[in-house]
């Protein structure tokens, strides 16, 4: 599943990034990276928020297709 399809109020881990460095890199840098665990505040249509390490960020659609995750 991806962090695209994950409904509100879920708590996910993520196993995998697909893409380029670019996007790995872009997402490392607002702390979403392998391992790293999520809650899912706002799910599509838009962009989907999530809170990470106690901070919100917004993750456009086409990046949160890229995000492999599994529900906790």
């Amino acid at each position: 599943m991806t962090l695209y399809e994950v409904k509100e109020g879920s708590r996910v881990k993520i196993l995998n990034i697909t893409g380029g460095h670019g996007v790995k890199n872009r997402l490392a840098a607002i702390g979403l990276f392998p391992g790293a665990e999520v809650k899912v505040v706002k799910s599509p249509p838009g962009p989907v928020i999530v809170e990470v390490a106690g901070s919100r960020v917004a993750v456009g659609q086409g990046m949160a297709k890229k995000v492999e995750v599994e529900r906790l």
